[in-house]
Order: structure tokens, then sequence, then C-alpha cells
């Protein structure tokens, strides 16, 4: 059995959508990233997104337990031509498009973006690759709400949609399970 610890990265206070724009996490609150580290299994492995936002939290909560890779795979999804902006003014500039992206999220992309499908399925394929290497123990994966959610997603046989009715917190830990070949989920937005 692999254990997923999700942690949604540290709050960076953008108002716009923020995918692959690679803003700052605000790490300043150092008695809940003492919380977190001390919540989360000592010999766990860390992994995180390659956004600093995800790199310095898991910088921050690692307390000494095995550190891989920064992955690509685990960036939040790409918003494109949407990047920084409000959804008001996304809805404005892109009114039948934006509305069926989060009216029915799936194989719907932003222009120059990504669609919710391809991030899944980009996801899925690493966190399925590091199911397969590291065969089993606990793995804290530090990245983005969409990402948690398309795993939310899989391991809950949700659709899209019901997946984006989930919220998941800064800071916040989501429990998955992988259990070849399924998957449980343990818990979702847990904030220690």
């Amino acid at each position: 059995m692999t254990t997923w610890w999700w942690v949604r990265h540290g709050p960076t206070h953008a108002k716009g959508l923020i995918g692959a724009t690679d803003l700052p996490a605000d790490l300043s609150d150092t008695a809940a990233l003492g919380r977190l580290a001390r919540f989360l299994p000592a010999d766990a492995k860390v992994v995180s997104s390659d956004l600093s936002r995800s790199v310095a939290t898991a910088d921050a909560i690692q307390s000494g337990r095995a550190r891989l890779h920064h992955l690509r795979e685990l960036r939040e999804i790409n918003f494109g031509d949407w990047e920084t902006k409000s959804a008001a003014d996304v809805a404005r500039s892109h009114p039948e498009i934006s509305r069926q992206y989060w009216e029915n999220p799936g194989d719907i992309a932003p222009p120059g973006g990504e669609s919710w499908n391809q991030t899944a399925r980009r996801v899925d394929r690493i966190v399925d690759r590091l199911n397969a290497e590291i065969g089993g123990g606990d793995i804290v994966a530090v990245a983005h709400f969409g990402v948690i959610l398309t795993q939310l997603q899989r391991a809950a046989g949700l659709s899209a949609k019901a997946a984006l009715a989930f919220r998941i917190d800064n800071l916040s830990v989501t429990r998955l399970e992988f259990l070849d070949p399924g998957w449980r989920v343990q818990g979702v937005n847990h904030c220690p």
C-alpha cells in the first residue's frame, strides 16, 4: 500500500487564476507549518511540483524526510491566456468557453492552456510511475488545488464537476491510499 499525503502549497494571495504562473508562497505562518510537519509521517518521502510555491512549502515541512526531485508533472492546471486574470475578466473575454470550462469540466481548455482531462492524465501518469517505483510506504506530495482534485476524482470515482465542489485549503492535507489496483479516500482538506 502507498499512502499519498497531498499537501496544498502555502497561499500566494493572488486574486486571479494562477496555474502555471510561478508565484511564491507566503510561508509566514510558522505555527501552521510546524503543525503540518508534525502531522505528516516522519518516514515519508517528500515530492513537490517544480513551481516555487510548492518547492518552498515542501522545504518548510520536510523536517528530515527523504526528498525526491521536484516534478513538472505535478504543476497546476495551465490556464493559458487566462493566467492571472480574474474569473470576471475571463467571463467577459471568453464567455462561452469559460462557462463550458467551469460547468462541464473535461475536454474544454482555455486558449493556450490545458483542459481538466489533460491535467488529470498528466498527474495520473506520474502518480502511477511513483507508485511503481516506490512500491509502498508514505509519500508527501506538495502540489496545487487542481492537481489534488484530479487525484481525489480518481480515487473516489467522481466526475470532474463533483471533484471541483471540494474545498482544498492552503496547507491542508488530503490523504489517499493506493491499494493495487484501487484507491481509497482517507481524508480531504484536513488542516492540522
